[in-house]
């Protein structure tokens, strides 16, 4: 008798219960590049972009917390003339967009990756379709965004690889750069109506990309415990080593603090942790030791 076969990344880590809070990829500024071509498994460098272009657009972005990241518009591809790039700002306090646009890739070259980008932008709606990358962010990407294209049209595109496939289908929400993980196409409407209105839904939340994995953490369950849901609460004030892997995290909760204790540990059973996965690897596992919260006011 055969062995059933195994199953792909995203719907294991489903089965698993895979950890959500924690994982959302370090990145403080974004660069968006449409792109509507085919994407190869290294999106920027393998999708006939001009190389001298994408050098320089690594190079410039290396070491400064920005990510670049090819983006389509939902559903058939067409190829225009003329062609759109945003610089995204993350940061706490400086969330904004710039948008420009181009029709050739040397055009690229002047992007103004330094330059403060205004606040008060309409909100950007990126969902993971990079099927080079793997199978599972096209197969459950492509229906994410099909329905958030219809919910928000001309606000949500497809985009190249942003980190963690196995929380497909992966929903970025910018400017404040919020992950959420296994977002199906009927759950959608609610995480954007949420962010319209200024809160998170923390049971899909991976994170905010500003903040280190275990502040993290410690804001997943400080909101859980505090039933906190806007999108600026319990910012960090300060994240503290305490050895063997222990993080103090203390966030600012309303003139109060909440100081919670993560550890950082292995899981012993290595997983696929991907689709393309070679051999199992042991995911990244953050405990909760400690959560001190402030008292009634």
């Amino acid at each position: 008798m055969s062995e059933a076969p195994a199953l792909r990344c995203a719907p294991a880590a489903q089965q698993r219960r895979d950890q959500l809070p924690g994982t959302a990829a370090p990145v403080l500024r974004w660069l968006l590049v449409e792109h509507p071509g085919a994407w190869g498994r290294d999106a920027l460098r393998e999708s006939h972009l001009d190389g001298a272009v994408v050098r320089d657009l690594a190079a410039r972005s290396a070491g400064t917390g920005l990510r670049v990241l090819l983006v389509r518009r939902p559903g058939r591809r067409v190829q225009r003339p003329l062609r759109h790039w945003a610089v995204v700002d993350s940061r706490p306090g400086s969330e904004g967009v710039r948008w420009g646009s181009f029709t050739t890739d040397a055009e690229l070259y002047d992007v103004p990756l330094d330059e403060p980008v205004p606040p008060g932008a309409d909100p950007l709606y990126l969902v993971c379709t990079h099927a080079r990358h793997d199978p599972c962010c096209a197969m459950r990407g492509r229906p994410l965004v099909a329905a958030l294209g219809a919910l928000r049209p001309g606000q949500a595109w497809e985009c190249s690889h942003v980190g963690g496939d196995r929380f497909a289908g992966n929903l970025v929400v910018l400017p404040h750069g919020l992950y959420y993980g296994h977002v199906s196409p009927e759950q959608v409407g609610g995480l954007v109506e949420a962010y319209e209105a200024g809160e998170v839904e923390p049971a899909q939340l991976r994170g905010r990309s500003a903040f280190p994995a275990v502040v993290q953490v410690a804001q997943h369950h400080a909101r859980l415990a505090l039933d906190l849901r806007d999108v600026e609460a319990l910012p960090p004030e300060s994240v503290t080593s305490l050895g063997d892997a222990t993080w103090r995290v203390t966030l600012s909760a309303g003139g109060a603090q909440a100081v919670a204790t993560v550890r950082v540990e292995a899981d012993p059973d290595p997983v696929r942790l991907t689709c393309h996965s070679a051999e199992p690897e042991r995911r990244r596992i953050y405990r909760l030791l400690d959560l001190d919260l402030p008292g009634p006011r």
